[in-house]
């Protein structure tokens, strides 16, 4: 009979590339990796918010946790769908609306020059609903507790790879971005930037530095998985 102890170190230390779905936070996604694998030494490359699909990439053991600093400053290319004429408090679909805007008649071109006033080093507001810390707590959970918090700014890189209006009031997007970015934050910035309220309705991390989400784990299949199929995954280290 197999053991269920969790013990220290895994059998096979590297990188799980999985493709996460939406509904699940990243640390409900390393729980259950920790739990199948049977190890606790299980970083990550970056979080995604619940609402958010895509590349996790999952260190396992020690040799692979130790690079955690060296993956996190990976940049990132994300996809979004951004939906404009109201804001959320959390600046995706998740939130409560906190504010409602007519939308003004939009061309491609103008959606693109928007897009442009927001290309390169740029300072990003960082949600109030975020992962930050604030005297050792998080930022999310001061906002759920309503308690007041001066607005945080950070200086973020951003490509915008393309962009596409679907709708006079839906945005599609592409970036790549540097550490540290909030896609959230450049949703909002650029409905800001059209002259109106806009948050994010999908969003999806395509790649990290060199890993693809084409060749991640499906994540829907994660809780069905036995160890031997996700160790199966676990990759060499390439950075």
């Amino acid at each position: 009979m197999m053991s269920s102890k969790i013990s220290a170190e895994p059998q096979k230390s590297g990188l799980l590339l999985l493709d996460k779905p939406a509904d699940f936070s990243s640390h409900d996604i390393i729980a259950i990796s920790r739990r199948i694998l049977k190890t606790k030494k299980i970083g990550h490359s970056g979080t995604l918010d619940p609402m958010a699909t895509g590349l996790l990439i999952l260190l396992v053991g020690r040799e692979a946790t130790r690079r955690q600093d060296a993956f996190l400053k990976l940049p990132k290319t994300y996809q979004a769908r951004l939906q404009l004429g109201a804001e959320t408090d959390s600046w995706d679909a998740y939130g409560e609306v906190t504010r409602q805007t007519p939308v003004p008649p939009l061309t491609p071109e103008q959606v693109r020059q928007a897009a442009q006033a927001l290309t390169g080093t740029i300072r990003q507001p960082i949600p109030f609903f975020s992962a930050k810390r604030i005297g050792g707590k998080h930022m999310y959970d001061l906002a759920r507790q309503g308690l007041p918090m001066e607005r945080r700014y950070n200086d973020v890189t951003v490509q915008w790879q393309d962009i596409r209006l679907l709708a006079p009031d839906k945005i599609e997007f592409t970036v790549f971005c540097s550490c540290g970015t909030y896609v959230r934050s450049l949703g909002y910035l650029l409905a800001k930037q059209l002259g109106c309220a806009g948050h994010l309705t999908a969003l999806r991390r395509l790649q990290i530095g060199p890993y693809c989400v084409q060749d991640a784990f499906d994540g829907n299949l994660l809780k069905n998985a036995d160890a031997q199929v996700l160790y199966a995954r676990v990759t060499p280290i390439r950075l």
